[in-house]
């Protein structure tokens, strides 16, 4: 994928573990990488095609310095809200150097490095109690609410006969398309909030719900773990 590459851009703000650092301030120096599809952009050599990294640059800093962070690690997550801010950004590697930190003995710097990016994945909705319609719109609602998550799809709502023996009532089964920032335990961990929210209990292994979600795909990740097997 093409990239544009932001080198030290350097910023002054009040980031670290002691008092001092975060009264007195330091320097910080931002280096990132942003991944994008750059070809629309130059055919058309037009600027909305693209990604301004004047913009990324000042987004940076103003982010920088109007928080405060006792670790580089904090930092640097946050600072991947470029991702947010900046949709056509699929991916970005970001390094936070600290030259000046106070460790007592000389140095040239510290840094951290991270790489997030977007992710696509798939999620089944389904529903065999109560306002089943309603508990498939809130979820998708808050699907959309979620910072780091964008909805691409939602498909039409179906009912389908239960599975697995129990004498229960038809399903209203759906399926969303997103983008989302979160790792997989990450999103499974939300989608079990949501079910909650929604009075979900696990009592009779396939009964009825008012509220099923699962995570059928992520990108093309194979895993079986005891909480989260994918493809589902």
């Amino acid at each position: 994928m093409d990239n544009i590459k932001i080198k030290k851009l350097d910023v002054f703000a009040k980031h670290g573990v002691y008092k001092e650092e975060n009264v007195l301030g330091q320097k910080f120096v931002f280096s990132a990488v942003l991944y994008l599809d750059t070809a629309k952009a130059g055919v058309s050599d037009e600027l909305e095609d693209s990604v301004n990294y004047g913009e990324v640059c000042h987004f940076i800093r103003e982010f920088a310095e109007g928080r405060t962070f006792k670790l580089l690690e904090s930092l640097a997550e946050h600072t991947a809200a470029v991702l947010d801010r900046f949709p056509l950004v699929k991916r970005i590697d970001l390094e936070i150097e600290k030259p000046w930190a106070p460790i007592g003995l000389p140095l040239e710097s510290v840094s951290v490095q991270i790489s997030r990016g977007w992710h696509q994945a798939f999620i089944a909705l389904g529903s065999n109690m109560g306002d089943k319609k309603k508990y498939l719109d809130d979820a998708v609602k808050a699907m959309d609410d979620l910072d780091g998550c964008r909805i691409v799809t939602v498909a039409d709502y179906i009912e389908t006969e239960p599975y697995g023996g129990v004498e229960q009532d038809d399903f209203l089964n759906g399926c969303i398309a997103i983008d989302t920032l979160k790792e997989p335990e990450e999103l499974l961990d939300f989608l079990m909030d949501v079910e909650a929210q929604a009075g979900r209990v696990r009592t009779i292994h396939w009964g009825p719900r008012t509220l099923d979600l699962d995570i059928l795909m992520y990108d093309d990740l194979v895993m079986n773990e005891r909480r989260l097997t994918i493809p589902h």
